[in-house]
């Protein structure tokens, strides 16, 4: 499984902007339990969605550690990302 993943900490009312390059692709906002079992091909809950356009806006829901991970999910293309907390 390839996927980009970052990490960092942020707070409630927090958003995290992410600036597409390349393809259209799934952006998901993940906590360590959710982040572990994404990995693991387990169930997991995640904030964001597929987005087709740059940049992407995803709220903080709560303070914490959180990871995030841009996936192109088996579809051919590449993308890459830059990540930031506002």
């Amino acid at each position: 499984m390839k996927f980009l993943h970052y990490q960092f900490n942020a707070n409630l009312g927090n958003r995290v902007e992410v600036v597409l390059r390349g393809n259209a692709a799934n952006v998901m906002l993940l906590d360590d339990v959710n982040f572990n079992n994404y990995k693991i091909g387990g169930q997991f809950r995640y904030y964001g969605g597929y987005y087709t356009k740059s940049p992407v806006f995803i709220a903080v829901p709560n303070s914490g550690h959180w990871n995030l991970v841009v996936d192109l999910c088996g579809a051919a293309g590449h993308v890459d990302a830059s990540v930031r907390v506002i």
